[in-house]
């Protein structure tokens, strides 16, 4: 008796553990890299790029470029009008970046290297839930 009912708790646990492994899969978001395999660089126009995608929470962007030539800076709205590069909320700078889009609204990002960000090096999305 003692048998059996261990044998069905253990079947219990591992229906389980096999639930929330699903659930994991399910919530797990997309993958965008910025630029498609031309990468995040001032002559790539991350607003076409953008365009038609949509972009949701729990979503990674994936920005690539050459590490001495650019970088990632996570802004908010006014920043990325003027291409303020002193007022960033995060710095990427790997070459590799993985940002989580963890909140809804707009989310914004310049190139914070020379008059990068002026000549167009910036992306703007927008972000559902």
């Amino acid at each position: 008796m003692a048998f059996q009912a261990y044998r069905f708790s253990n079947t219990i646990m591992l229906y389980l553990a096999f639930a929330a492994f699903l659930n994991m899969l399910e919530v797990r978001g997309a993958i965008h890299v910025v630029g498609d395999r031309n990468g995040w660089n001032i002559v790539t126009d991350s607003t076409n790029w953008a365009r038609g995608k949509e972009f949701h929470v729990g979503d990674v962007l994936v920005f690539n470029y050459e590490k001495d030539l650019h970088n990632v800076m996570q802004v908010n709205s006014a920043a990325y009008e003027e291409c303020a590069k002193d007022q960033y909320v995060r710095l990427f700078d790997s070459g590799s970046d993985s940002v989580v889009l963890s909140e809804v609204g707009q989310s914004w990002y310049i190139c914070g290297v020379d008059d990068h960000c002026e000549n167009g090096q910036k992306l703007c999305i927008n972000v559902a839930p």
